[in-house]
């Protein structure tokens, strides 16, 4: 062992800030979207799982086969802790209004509780370009 290494500081990490419900941040938007940001609704802890954030994309433009005038902002989607800091880069704001996010969480919720619904386990930029195909909500029609 080097006499050095004995008296130096190990480095140490600036840990990842903690999220919070009403933050919003900036993240690794698509191509022409870098006005987008997120809001974080709703954290939720499950065992087994662990942390589940709740989140609101704001100022997207998705063109949806479902939409035709398009779709700019989603208020529901589920994502696991760790996909969700990949895709944040800078937090806009500490203390946002919550867009009305309720009723999408609670669907959910029914769904996830009767194991027909999950959560994201990837980045925003990846769900945003999923949701855009429009292919989960065939069975959805009314």
């Amino acid at each position: 062992m080097n006499l050095f290494n004995l008296f130096s500081k190990p480095n140490k990490e600036t840990p990842p800030p903690a999220y919070q419900v009403g933050q919003e941040w900036q993240y690794h938007t698509r191509t022409g979207e870098e006005a987008s940001t997120l809001k974080i609704t709703k954290i939720e802890y499950y065992t087994g799982v662990g942390c589940i954030i709740h989140i609101a994309i704001l100022h997207v433009n998705i063109q949806n086969p479902q939409h035709p005038d398009g779709l700019k902002e989603i208020l529901h989607i589920p994502i696991a802790e760790a996909a969700l800091r990949k895709s944040t880069t800078t937090l806009k704001n500490d203390r946002s209004k919550l867009p009305d996010y309720e009723f999408g969480f609670v669907h959910w919720k029914n769904l996830y509780d009767e194991e027909k619904a999950g959560y994201f386990d990837t980045s925003v930029n990846e769900i945003v370009n999923y949701l855009e195909t429009g292919s989960f909500e065939k069975d959805e029609q009314i």
